[in-house]
């Protein structure tokens, strides 16, 4: 495969593109397999204005080329026309192909390029019925990301009411290329980690999504040249009001796609008989819930499952009591639906069975709130550390928003069916660590255009350190529906782009580096040449530890000896104030943890000079799976450059 058809195991890709890649030999060839797909308030919430910080100094993006790997385009959508857009930039040497509903007539001035790699998906005989033979995009989930990342502004768009305003990607101004490819793991057979180190060699800076697993363990896309996005809320949510006959106003969780107003409706609750209480799958009497708004236990449950079942029987509304808000998809709100969690759930559970006739006064549906919920969280979904191939990088790099994010969609598939109608939208949320992938590839198309000589490395780094890992109430970022989080969860923390912009110190790394890191995985000659693309290389043995990433983890078993101590070794690049002095600083650092910073004062005469550091780790005892602290060089500026440092005994 070759470094234009970059495809993840589990995810899409999305990836910037500066230049046009070069043909890559046939070296190796693995079976096809099938990839799942990951997953306009998030630039505000990112801090993104028009007026100063990074959008206004980097152009919006204006000329950088993002590439996006996933399901295709739809390219009528909004969200890429090219309204002012300049002539497309004489170094791109891209194309737009023909095929099934698709022109090159189809691309512009925003829309630049678009393939598609499906040979192996029409080789088993997949038909036109399940997806179009082109860079058309068949499931909405391709369009989404690639408006996300770049979009264009449009007007007044919406998910049927919900987060209704103007949608845009984080680099506004950058062109789009996509690259429709659903193919799918040591780093040798991950076509993904192959094509991503051949584009990196080239100065492409490699955005993968973390995955959507959700357990520890479990993130996808750990390559050390890969950046790797786990997903995030954002302090939005959408709700519905409930008044009860006794005066109780409630608000809980819905997407519901109309503004309906029901009133007056008899509350059912199958009280004393689990499987009724439940909902389970045809447990309720159409006789004793048609008509009625029907009251769900779905705590641990599928809520999409007792939806179906709540309609089945004619239910006119349904309420889930549960622990999780995201306990339902948008997609999955075919009839009136109210998810409660916490303090609601007792009053209602009160309410329905006291009251011989307990009644829903009101419901009403469509309403956006703004500043009512802790933010940002780890979404539950997102698949979180230690990095299973190599433990001793710490992944996930970063988190972005990801949860209910608003996109470009394709119009001529079904959303959702209320009824016996079947509603489409030009504009969806989609929730995802897809969703969050591209915006941290917008974030790296703004800081490419303001350093256009700049590493993938060295933009990975820029993000990473200026990364925030407290939220709005100023306690440390946890994972939604937990009570802590840790860097296994968020890696460096939060993006925040207009910090990266300006991040005073980078930890860079080039192609060499990552040349000697696999030498260190003592990969076989053959391996070798199957990743790295050549018949010859040089090797400079280095262990994980020992290569120049933002982040620290020291990895232990249970057969390790305490107290136990590592070295780290780090070398960052002066890319702020010419004369700068930085002074280490070490947070949170746990008991039992002790770090050693050697010398803890750096001192710059020049811009780009490099200074060297190492990070001492001792660990006196024995601790419960996970523990971490913080350094944080600090100048006389205001500089601060952090990264997690973090012991695990998984």
């Amino acid at each position: 495969m070759s470094c234009m058809g970059l495809v993840q195991g589990s995810h899409p890709v999305s990836y910037l593109r500066f230049k046009t890649l070069p043909l890559i030999l046939h070296i190796a060839t693995y079976p096809d397999s099938f990839g799942k797909l990951l997953t306009t308030y998030a630039p505000k919430f990112l801090g993104l204005k028009r007026h100063s910080g990074i959008w206004p100094a980097a152009s919006y993006g204006e000329d950088v080329i993002v590439g996006i790997l996933d399901s295709g385009v739809w390219p009528e959508s909004e969200s890429f026309h090219d309204e002012g857009m300049s002539p497309v930039p004489q170094r791109w040497k891209g194309k737009c192909e023909k095929g099934t509903a698709f022109s090159p007539s189809n691309c512009n001035r925003k829309l630049i390029g678009a393939r598609s790699f499906s040979k192996g998906v029409k080789h088993i005989g997949i038909s036109k019925e399940f997806d179009y033979d082109s860079a058309r995009d068949f499931d909405g989930h391709g369009t989404h990301t690639a408006s996300t990342a770049v979009g264009n502004h449009v007007l007044g768009v919406s998910h049927f009411g919900y987060a209704r305003g103007t949608a845009r990607g984080v680099a506004p101004g950058a062109r789009l290329a996509v690259y429709k490819a659903l193919n799918g793991t040591s780093y040798f057979t991950d076509p993904v980690a192959k094509g991503a180190l051949s584009a990196v060699e080239k100065g492409v800076f490699v955005v993968c999504a973390a995955g959507n697993d959700q357990s520890l363990k479990t993130v996808h896309n750990g390559a050390p040249w890969i950046t790797t996005v786990g997903a995030a809320t954002l302090d939005r949510s959408f709700v519905a009001t409930m008044t009860l006959e006794n005066g109780f106003t409630i608000e809980g969780t819905s997407y519901f796609p109309e503004s309906v107003f029901l009133t007056n409706l008899t509350l059912y609750y199958g009280k004393g008989n689990m499987s009724k209480a439940i909902c389970n799958d045809t447990s309720l009497d159409r006789n004793e819930v048609a008509g009625k708004v029907v009251l769900c236990d779905s705590y641990g449950l599928d809520v999409s499952k007792q939806i179906i079942e709540a309609e089945r029987v004619g239910a006119y509304a349904a309420i889930f009591l549960t622990n999780m808000s995201l306990a339902v998809l948008p997609e999955s709100c075919s009839i009136p639906s109210l998810i409660l969690t916490d303090a609601p759930v007792t009053l209602v559970k009160e309410y329905v069975t006291r009251d011989r006739n307990p009644k829903v006064k009101s419901m009403n549906f469509v309403f956006t709130r703004f500043g009512k919920e802790r933010a940002p969280q780890v979404a539950v979904f997102s698949s979180k550390g230690p990095n299973s191939i190599t433990p001793g990088i710490l992944k996930p790099d970063i988190i972005a928003p990801g949860v209910d994010i608003l996109g470009a969609y394709i119009p001529n598939k079904p959303f959702i069916r209320v009824g016996n109608h079947d509603l489409t939208t030009d504009y969806a949320l989609v929730s995802g660590t897809s969703m969050s992938t591209p915006i941290v590839a917008g974030g790296g198309a703004l800081l490419k255009a303001i350093h256009p000589k700049w590493s993938p490395a060295a933009i990975r780094s820029a993000l990473m350190t200026t990364a925030y890992a407290k939220d709005n109430t100023g306690r440390t970022l946890k994972s939604q529906f937990a009570h802590s989080g840790t860097p296994i969860h968020f890696g460096a923390g939060h993006i925040d782009p207009n910090k990266a912009m300006d991040p005073g110190l980078i930890y860079d790394m080039g192609f060499q580096d990552y040349v000697d890191f696999l030498c260190g995985l003592e990969y076989t000659d053959e391996q070798m040449r199957i990743i790295l693309k050549r018949k010859k290389w040089h090797c400079n043995k280095k262990l994980s530890h020992e290569l120049n990433y933002p982040s620290f983890i020291v990895v232990l078993s249970n057969e390790t000896t305490y107290p136990t101590a590592m070295n780290l070794s780090r070398v960052v690049t002066n890319v702020g104030n010419d004369t700068s002095v930085y002074e280490a600083h070490l947070e949170k650092i746990p008991t039992g943890m002790k770090i050693r910073v050697e010398p803890s004062t750096l001192t710059f005469t020049e811009k780009y000079q490099n200074q060297s550091f190492v990070v001492s780790v001792e660990i006196d005892r024995d601790f419960p799976m996970i523990i971490y602290g913080f350094l944080k060089w600090i100048d006389q500026y205001g500089h601060i450059v952090s990264s997690p440092i973090v012991a695990t005994n998984f």
